[in-house]
């Protein structure tokens, strides 16, 4: 197994503490060379003698790493929330007055979207008080991009379960979804194709782009989709029996897991 080489040397740091003293190590006094190779002829021999310790180390840093995404993405959660739930510019599907609020991001190119489109189906189907929010996050590359104007323009033309429509059709095409495609099917479905055209140049979906993706830089959202229920934010396409679950216990208890 190789780590990377960042990893390692904050393993090595750690051992280097061990071995010396963690008040030494944390002076800004700088090391001899002497001293610098004494502690890597240390650090090797113990690693050597010791290699389970550094998969100990990783694994620990790795926790903390973890739980110090967590309590970032909680606070920027809280910061946020008004602008997830209550954006103008957001696709509202379900039922808009729903007691618990499901929100995703997502990019009409992510295979993990396609496929986690029927869950998201049978979730607004099966429970007619979900409310469900959908974000373009247009990550993968210029056609999301065209695509996500098409379809934050085509809102403004449709709503409810017709929006939805347009979007599943979208969001089903097979193989590379783009501009020109999403455009085909507002055009299928009977939208004013010139108003389309005019709002796809507007502000309103600039400033929609801009606004999700500031949204997901600032609560780390690396891929699509997307998740978020109540204080958990979930990603991948985790199926359909983790999402129903999750909204239960938003029902029950207020937050993600009772």
């Amino acid at each position: 197994m190789r780590f990377p080489l960042s990893r390692f040397c904050q393993a090595a740091f750690v051992l280097g503490a061990l071995a010396f003293g963690a008040p030494a190590m944390a002076q800004k006094a700088e090391f001899t060379d002497q001293q610098k190779q004494a502690i890597g002829e240390v650090v090797r021999e113990y690693l050597l003698k010791n290699p389970e310790v550094l998969q100990e180390v990783i694994a620990e840093l790795e926790k903390r790493q973890a739980e110090s995404q967590r309590v970032a993405q909680a606070s920027a959660l809280k910061e946020t929330r008004q602008s997830l739930l209550n954006a103008p510019h957001s696709f509202v599907v379900g039922n808009p007055s729903g007691d618990v609020t499901l929100v995703e991001f997502f990019d009409y190119n992510c295979g993990y979207c396609k496929q986690a489109l029927g869950d998201l189906q049978a979730l607004v189907k099966n429970d007619p008080k979900l409310r469900v929010v959908l974000k373009d996050f247009p990550v993968l590359g210029p056609d999301s991009v065209e695509a996500s104007r098409v379809g934050l323009a085509v809102g403004s033309q449709l709503k409810g379960d017709k929006l939805f429509e347009y979007h599943t059709r979208v969001l089903a095409t097979r193989g590379r979804v783009n501009g020109e495609r999403a455009l085909a099917v507002a055009k299928e479905m009977g939208l004013d194709m010139a108003r389309l055209q005019k709002d796809m140049a507007g502000p309103e979906v600039r400033a929609a782009l801009q606004e999700n993706a500031s949204l997901g830089d600032k609560l780390g959202l690396t891929g699509t989709p997307a998740f978020i229920v109540g204080d958990e934010i979930i990603p991948g396409a985790v199926g359909l029996e983790p999402l129903k679950q999750v909204v239960a216990n938003v029902r029950q208890c207020g937050k993600a897991s009772c």
